[in-house]
């Protein structure tokens, strides 16, 4: 459940914009309201692609009237592009950067940024684009927002940004604590969901054929996620140096990790009559899934075991999940898209991460939360995965549950806007 910091800090939001509602401070939301939402960090994983689907699809919602240009990163590929652009029609993506003299650097932005009545600053594992925020707010003059950030800087000039914003909301309650704790005062801030919560993207074809292809059944498998300690992109991002002391942690806790999985996935192959998909949510860990898991499987359970070879993109991913009875592994946005549409999903977490995995305790499901750090935690975990198959309508209403509380604070957050 919401610990009691966090439940009054949403309180206290909700509280606000409901009496700027009320006392007619509030903006007209049938007009035309133009957003610039600053997003898409990367396409090495199909969960930074999802923060930007979801927040169009939480403002398609809630803002209907709204229309939204996405000023993406660089590396924003024509595939990731049409990907969006496939669910949102009427999309635009600008990209470029504001210099330190207040230069734009393309046409597309400069246009984008006298276009637009306001910034959001998308979800992320920080202050992600803390420079364009800033410079936006110097040169541009507009009013923004920042939604749905995990946050541990101790910076200064990044508390008197947030204080600045309209509205600043973490996806985490430790996140919205720290950020109290050093010096963020807005009078609008709470918890608020990831973006990716409100992924709705879908390749059904895909995932149906896939199913098809391994003989896995509709409502009978679960899905795996393995993952090292840190995300190794000197493998996949071009000219990312090897960062020795990362990859020697990773070797150094890869097999504690990995036979934690193993034994949850043996148990369900055991203990039940589904099987196991294990699969990615960024291109390092089809390998990590073959080596990690598959190859150290017991032969008797393999039978039971589907490989994913190749990295696929959100919409298949997420179509696949629905498919599935739920999910379980070391990942946090595959997760979120579960939740975000009402599929079970265990989270596992370790120190080496940002602590947005402490989400699933502000929304109600901290017994699906396993620190892999601590062995009386992942003790639990096999039954808790057990329980997926084994009792399916309440692990469903479960997630039902938690769907519902955040689908409710979407709404309460992205209204924030309107204020």
């Amino acid at each position: 459940m919401l610990q009691r910091r966090d439940f009054l800090a949403t309180t206290l939001a909700t509280s606000l914009l409901a009496a700027l509602h009320r006392t007619g401070l509030a903006q007209d939301t049938t007009k035309p309201l133009k957003i610039l939402l600053r997003g898409s960090w990367q396409i090495v994983n199909i969960g930074d692609i999802a923060h930007t689907p979801g927040a169009l699809a939480i403002i398609e919602k809630h803002l209907p009237h709204a229309e939204v240009i996405l000023w993406s990163s660089a590396d924003l590929t024509p595939e990731v592009s049409q990907l969006l652009t496939n669910r949102f029609p009427k999309l635009k993506v600008v990209k470029g950067s504001i210099s330190e003299e207040g230069k734009v650097s393309t046409k597309d932005l400069q246009a984008a940024l006298d276009w637009c009545d306001f910034l959001l600053h998308g979800s992320g594992a920080s202050f992600v684009a803390y420079t364009d925020v800033a410079r936006f707010d110097r040169f541009i003059q507009k009013p923004f927002g920042v939604y749905g950030i995990t946050y541990s800087a101790d910076d200064p000039k990044q508390i008197a940004l947030l204080n600045k914003a309209k509205f600043a909301f973490f996806r985490d309650g430790i996140s919205l604590q720290f950020a109290k704790d050093h010096g963020v005062n807005n009078p609008i801030m709470g918890f608020g969901p990831d973006g990716a919560f409100g992924t709705d993207l879908r390749n059904d074809a895909a995932a149906e054929a896939f199913l098809k292809q391994n003989n896995l059944t509709p409502g009978k498998f679960l899905c795996c996620i393995p993952r090292y300690r840190y995300t190794p992109y000197w493998l996949i991002k071009k000219g990312r140096p090897l960062d020795e002391a990362k990859n020697a942690r990773n070797q150094e806790m890869r097999e504690h990790d990995h036979a934690i999985l193993r034994e949850a996935i043996i148990a369900v192959a055991k203990n039940s009559d589904h099987k196991v998909l294990v699969c990615p949510e960024d291109m390092t860990q089809m390998q990590i899934g073959k080596e990690d898991i598959i190859d150290k499987l017991p032969k008797d359970v393999l039978p039971r075991v589907v490989w994913r070879e190749n990295y696929w993109l959100t919409d298949e991913a997420l179509s696949t999940y629905m498919m599935s009875s739920g999910l379980f592994g070391l990942e946090m946005h595959s997760p979120i898209m579960c939740i975000g549409n009402g599929i079970p999903a265990i989270v596992g977490r370790f120190e080496e991460q940002t602590t947005k995995g402490f989400m699933w305790k502000d929304i109600g499901l901290a017994d699906w939360l396993f620190d892999f750090d601590k062995p009386e935690e992942t003790a639990k975990l096999n039954e808790t995965v057990l329980s997926l198959v084994n009792d399916p309508q309440t692990a469903k209403d479960r997630a039902e549950k938690a769907r519902a509380f955040v689908e409710q604070r979407q709404k309460e957050t992205i209204l924030a806007i309107t204020s």
